[in-house]
C-alpha cells in the first residue's frame, strides 16, 4: 500500500503533482519522442519548446571536428522533454525558476578553455510560453543571448554531473541516484573538479548559509564517509570549494510523490517510470483530484424544470429551447430584461467555468494547445469568448507571447508594439501563432482562430 504522510501532504509535493499534470504534457513527449527516434534533434527540441541558439558550423571552425562531432552526439542522446521535466521550479506555481543557465555537457580536458553546453530558462517578464534555450558557452560572456540576466553556468543548478535528468540513453541511472546518497555525490562532485575522489566541498543550506563538509576515508578499499571539516574556512575560500548542486543534495520529486502516493507511473515520462518502477507501491491511493470536472455541469433549474445544456454544431447551446424562443429572449435581454437561467448559465460558462483552474495551469506553463482543448471541451470549437476571466487569461497568455519574443528579437521594452493596454495587447495578439490568435466575433467576443 502506499505510504500516506500523517501530518498531511507537504505543500512542495503537491506544487509537484500540479507540475507533473500540466508542465510537460503527453502530447509533447509523444511527439518529441517521435521526432528523437527518427533521428530529428532539432525537431524534438521544437516539438518541446526548446529553441537551439546553436551554429554547429561555427562551432566546427572555432573548436574543430572532434569537439563538433561531440557535440552532434549530444544533441542527438538530448531528451528536450525529460530536461523540460526536470529544471529547476519556482514555488508555488511550478513554473521554471527564470533567469538560469544550467550546464548540460562540458567539453575539452580540465585545463582548456571552457566551453559548456547550455539549457537557459527565460527572464522574469519574458518567460511567457515557458520556453527553454540552447546554446554554448565558451566563458567570454557572448552568450547568444545577451540580454540574458545570468548568463554564466550556475553551479548550484548544474546537471553536467546528472546526465540522467536529460540523456535519454542514461535515464535508467535515475534509479540508483534518485534518492539523495551524500557521499556518492561528493565523490563523483571531486572526480569532476579536483580528478580526486576526496577533498573538501560545500553544501547550500539556504539563501545566506552553506555548510563546509570534507569526504574521507583510510584508503579506498573502505566505505568514504562524510564529516564536518574542523578547521574554520574563511567565507571567501570557502565560496571557491567544490559545491553540491541541487539535483544531488535532494531526493529526486518523482521517487517522493510516488512513495506518498500522490501519482501514478503512468503519470510519469515514459523514461522516469521504466527507471522508478521497482519504488512504485502496488495500489497507490490517490487524494481526489480537484481539477476533475463534474459528473454533468450541464444541467440548468430553468423555469421549473431541470433544462439540459450540450454542445450542438460547436457552440454550446440550451437545447430545450428552440431557435425562435432564444432569439425572442436575446432581444429581450437586450432591451434590458432579465435572461433565461438558461441562458445565464452559458453566460457564466463563457465568462468563468469551472475548468478555468486547470486552464491556468497550462496556460502558465507554456501548454497553449492544452488549454484551448479544453475550453473547446466545454464551449466547442466555435464558441465567442465574452469578457471576463477566461477571456483575460488568454490574452494575458497571447501577451506574453509578445513580450517573449521581443526579449528573443533583442528589441527594447519600450518598443512601439510592446505599449500596454487592451488594445496594444490584442492588436499584437495577431501577429502570434495560430493557437493564440484570437478573432473577434459579434458581441464583442472573441474566439480561437481556425487551423490550417
Amino acid at each position: 500500500m502506499a505510504h500516506h504522510l500523517p501530518d498531511g501532504i507537504p505543500p512542495h509535493l503537491l506544487m509537484w503533482q500540479r507540475v507533473r499534470r500540466y508542465a510537460v504534457p503527453p502530447s509533447m513527449i509523444e511527439t518529441a519522442t517521435a521526432r528523437r527516434g527518427a533521428g530529428d534533434w532539432a525537431g524534438a527540441c521544437a516539438a518541446a519548446r526548446v529553441d537551439p541558439d546553436l551554429d554547429l558550423r561555427a562551432v566546427r571552425r572555432r573548436h574543430g571536428t572532434e569537439q563538433t562531432a561531440r557535440l552532434r552526439a549530444d544533441l542527438r542522446r538530448l531528451a528536450p522533454d525529460l530536461l523540460r521535466w526536470h529544471l529547476p521550479r519556482m514555488a508555488p506555481d511550478g513554473r521554471l525558476r527564470p533567469g538560469l543557465t544550467v550546464p548540460l555537457v562540458r567539453y575539452g580536458a580540465p585545463g582548456d578553455p571552457p566551453l559548456h553546453l547550455v539549457a537557459r530558462t527565460m527572464p522574469v517578464g519574458a518567460d511567457a510560453g515557458q520556453r527553454i534555450s540552447l546554446a554554448l558557452w565558451e566563458g567570454s560572456g557572448g552568450a547568444p543571448l545577451g540580454d540574458h540576466p545570468h548568463p554564466h553556468p550556475d553551479r548550484r543548478f548544474r546537471l553536467d554531473l546528472h546526465r540522467h535528468l536529460w540523456d535519454a540513453e542514461r535515464s535508467a541511472e535515475l534509479a540508483a541516484r534518485a534518492p539523495a546518497d551524500l557521499a556518492t555525490e561528493a565523490e563523483l562532485l571531486l572526480r569532476g573538479a579536483t580528478g580526486r575522489p576526496r577533498g573538501v566541498f560545500t553544501v547550500r543550506l539556504d539563501a545566506r548559509r552553506r555548510a563546509v563538509l570534507e569526504l574521507v576515508a583510510p584508503d579506498d578499499s573502505h566505505v568514504p564517509t562524510v564529516r564536518p571539516l574542523r578547521d574554520a574556512v574563511p567565507s571567501r575560500q570557502a565560496a571557491a570549494l567544490p559545491a553540491l548542486p541541487e539535483a544531488a543534495v535532494h531526493e529526486a520529486p518523482d521517487l517522493s510523490l510516488l512513495r506518498a502516493g500522490l501519482v501514478t507511473l503512468d503519470a510519469l515520462h515514459p523514461l522516469v517510470a521504466a527507471a522508478l518502477h521497482p519504488y512504485a507501491p502496488p495500489e497507490p491511493a490517490l487524494p481526489h483530484d480537484a481539477d476533475a470536472a463534474p459528473a454533468d455541469p450541464h444541467r440548468v433549474e430553468c423555469r421549473g424544470e431541470i433544462h439540459r445544456i450540450a454542445l450542438r454544431d460547436g457552440v454550446l447551446t440550451a437545447v430545450d429551447h428552440d431557435a425562435e424562443q432564444l432569439r425572442r429572449e436575446d432581444l429581450l435581454v437586450a432591451l434590458g430584461g432579465p435572461p433565461l437561467p438558461c441562458l445565464r448559465a452559458i453566460d457564466a460558462v463563457h465568462r468563468t467555468p469551472e475548468a478555468l483552474p486547470a486552464v491556468r495551469e497550462r496556460l502558465g506553463h507554456g501548454d497553449v494547445r492544452g488549454a484551448l482543448d479544453v475550453v473547446e471541451g466545454l464551449l466547442g470549437p466555435g464558441a465567442m469568448l465574452r469578457a471576463g476571466p477566461l477571456r483575460d487569461a488568454l490574452e494575458q497568455a497571447a501577451a506574453g507571447r509578445v513580450d517573449h519574443g521581443l526579449f528573443r528579437s533583442g528589441l527594447p521594452d519600450d518598443h512601439p508594439g510592446a505599449a500596454a493596454g487592451p488594445g496594444g495587447r490584442l492588436r499584437l495578439a495577431r501577429s502570434l501563432p495560430p493557437e493564440l490568435l484570437l478573432k473577434r466575433g459579434r458581441r464583442n467576443g472573441w474566439r480561437r482562430a481556425p487551423s490550417r
